[in-house]
């Protein structure tokens, strides 16, 4: 989330901020490392498919208005969902409204949990979300 916070505050090119930010904090960690730097890029690669579901499930929110925290956040979920098999939707939810209550406003917490819940419904519906080995334990 660092990563892509500081990416969309700065437009710095993104190898040096994953390099700088993820390879600090995770240096010690190489897989780790690598999931970061893997996911940066899937929520990078696909911001505009997710932006789209985000911006047709927050009817009654102005996209630009949706706090920049939990935008990413939702951006990050939604990767998790659809490019990451191996990482359970509890899962993935679950971390990201742990991080919105943490870093983000008050009411981040539920806004990011309902969102989440709704996007998976919807992607589950549409067949989308394909998990396999852990990540279907408990979708």
């Amino acid at each position: 989330m660092q990563v892509l916070y500081a990416y969309e505050l700065s437009q710095e090119p993104i190898e040096m901020l994953v390099e700088t930010i993820a390879g600090e904090e995770l240096n010690a960690d190489p897989e780790l490392y690598r999931f970061a730097q893997s996911l940066v890029y899937a929520v990078l690669n696909h911001r505009a498919e997710t932006d789209k579901l985000i911006r047709d499930k927050s009817e009654h929110w102005d996209f630009d208005r949706i706090a920049t925290i939990d935008r990413i956040l939702l951006r990050m979920g939604i990767a998790e969902f659809l490019y990451f098999p191996e990482i359970p939707v509890k899962v993935t939810i679950n971390e990201c409204v742990d991080i919105a209550k943490r870093y983000s406003t008050e009411e981040s917490g539920r806004f990011v949990n309902g969102m989440l819940d709704s996007i998976q419904r919807l992607l589950t519906e549409q067949k989308r979300i394909k998990k396999e080995g852990r990540g279907r334990v408990g979708q």
